[in-house]
């Protein structure tokens, strides 16, 4: 067993250098080498000919591997020369946070899209947060209530028992407790179990 292990080491070794020998010596495979199908680009079939005569021994995995970190280096570069150049790539927009886009999925919802249609992550998110003002605004809190009316099977049951817990913890407590915030939170948990008792 030890002895396969260093053998497959030894392979492993020699393949990697294989690789790295072939990507000091210049890319595989370019953008603009890539053949449209038939290889009868200007270069194409003719560096990927070359390419094949020179390493035989690179099963198609490797030769893909190669090619993978081949294109990586060459991004690497490319954004190494636009920094030297001063040139800041441009970043994407700002991705929306999970509370907006869960309360749009709620207000699509309520105005009865057309193009609205479930989706797990964010009735999901919109039950673990409903009971906190800041997260679900007071004027969305109705229409999420709306929404609940018709929440079925498992989700439903859970959200009686997680609300029975909550209301059992803040009985512990006292609704009167130092937090301000209690009181609210109480009500829009008497709120679900009455819609969903």
């Amino acid at each position: 067993m030890a002895k396969q292990k260093r053998k497959v080491l030894e392979v492993t070794e020699k393949k990697n250098k294989k690789l790295k020998k072939a990507s000091a010596e210049g890319p595989l495979l370019g953008p603009e080498a890539v053949p449209d199908g038939d290889g009868a680009g200007p270069q194409g079939g003719a560096v990927l000919r070359a390419v094949q005569d020179a390493e035989p021994e690179l099963s198609p995995e490797e030769q893909r591997v190669l090619e993978r970190k081949l294109k990586k280096e060459r991004k690497k570069k490319e954004r190494q020369r636009l920094r030297e150049a001063g040139v800041m790539a441009q970043h994407p927009p700002a991705r929306r946070s999970g509370a907006e886009l869960a309360l749009d999925y709620l207000c699509g919802w309520a105005q009865k899209h057309e193009n609205w249609r479930f989706q797990k992550t964010r009735q999901t998110w919109l039950l673990l947060h409903m009971y906190d003002s800041d997260k679900v605004p007071d004027e969305h809190f109705s229409t999420l209530l709306a929404y609940l009316e018709g929440l079925q099977g498992q989700a439903r049951e859970l959200t009686v028992q997680k609300a029975e817990a909550l209301m059992r913890e803040l009985d512990e407590e006292g609704v009167g407790g130092p937090d301000p915030l209690l009181p609210g939170r109480a009500q829009r948990i008497r709120q679900v179990l009455q819609l969903l008792s």
